[in-house]
């Protein structure tokens, strides 16, 4: 058995996978975020509850938003209380077992290599399109991270071949770099973009609809969109060239966006040819969790 915790802003939920991947146990929890060990203490007690419910041994794993630093520190999370803290050294004091932690993007990708979209095959690189632009990236069912802990960090780097004639005005990034591909193809980023142009603060469905509706202003606006985020992937193939590419997040559950898409990679990659399939996730919003549950049988 292995259990996996998927932790956000909001919510904790926890999920034990049998050896099959079918879900045996799945709870919820408020997430506690004023002081680190009301935080600790509450994570503590989702473990103790999925032990006492399934009553075996389980390997855990955890998705967190932030990433582990090599002095064993969570840097970058949006759980401000968790930064700074040797939070996996002090659960594996606490529980006395391995516990493995990595950031959400990495369990996403991690679920869908394993047996989501990206089963079968051997090089994965996983995009989480939601309020920001998270990766991750899978050879063989192992995610790597490296010793920065940035592999698959692709939502901070430059936008290629970005021009304001075809992108619009340069944007400063929270993380205070210019023009991050975040910035464009997130979810918050075509929201971002949409107001830049309309003066109207709409959400993602609220734009697909008047898309949907045939809006011609709206469908220019896309057709930007979708090319942001060709030339975006294309970086990661002429980079990386995996396998496969899996999409998560909100927006990757649009139709409209796999149109035409590989075609348009291909005008940026180099040699102008891209058979690499561009495919949405199978798990869906229950891909974090899942991964995270793989992880920890894979630390143990």
């Amino acid at each position: 058995m292995r259990l996996g915790l998927d932790i956000g802003g909001t919510k904790i939920e926890a999920v034990v996978l049998n050896d099959g991947g079918e879900v045996v146990y799945r709870q919820r929890y408020a997430t506690p975020k004023q002081r680190y060990e009301d935080f600790f203490q509450a994570v503590i007690g989702a473990i103790h509850a999925a032990r006492e419910a399934t009553q075996q041994n389980i390997s855990i794993g955890l998705g967190i938003p932030g990433a582990v630093a090599r002095d064993g520190l969570i840097k970058n999370s949006n759980i401000l209380v968790l930064n700074q803290q040797p939070f996996v050294d002090h659960l594996e004091q606490q529980l006395a077992m391995p516990v493995a932690v990595t950031n959400d993007a990495n369990c996403f990708t991690l679920s869908e290599a394993i047996d989501g979209a990206g089963k079968g095959y051997g090089v994965v690189f996983g995009v989480i399109l939601g309020t920001g632009c998270g990766g991750g990236l899978c050879v063989d069912n192992r995610l790597i991270t490296g010793p920065n802990a940035c592999a698959g960090e692709w939502g901070h780097n430059v936008l290629p071949h970005y021009h304001p004639q075809k992108d619009g005005d340069s944007d400063v990034c929270y993380c205070g770099q210019s023009n991050c591909i975040e910035s464009f193809i997130s979810g918050s980023g075509l929201e971002r973009q949409y107001f830049q142009k309309f003066s109207k603060h709409d959400k993602v469905p609220d734009i697909i609809t008047q898309l949907n509706a045939g809006n011609t202003a709206i469908a220019a606006l896309w057709d930007r969109y979708q090319d942001q985020v060709a030339r975006a992937l294309a970086g990661v193939i002429n980079t990386l060239d995996p396998d496969a590419i899996v999409l998560g997040g909100g927006v990757s559950n649009i139709p409209q966006l796999y149109t035409g898409l590989q075609e348009r990679i291909a005008q940026y990659v180099f040699g102008r040819q891209c058979c690499t399939p561009v495919i949405q996730a199978h798990h869906g919003d229950s891909s974090g969790v899942r991964g995270a549950a793989w992880l920890g049988e894979q630390r143990r």
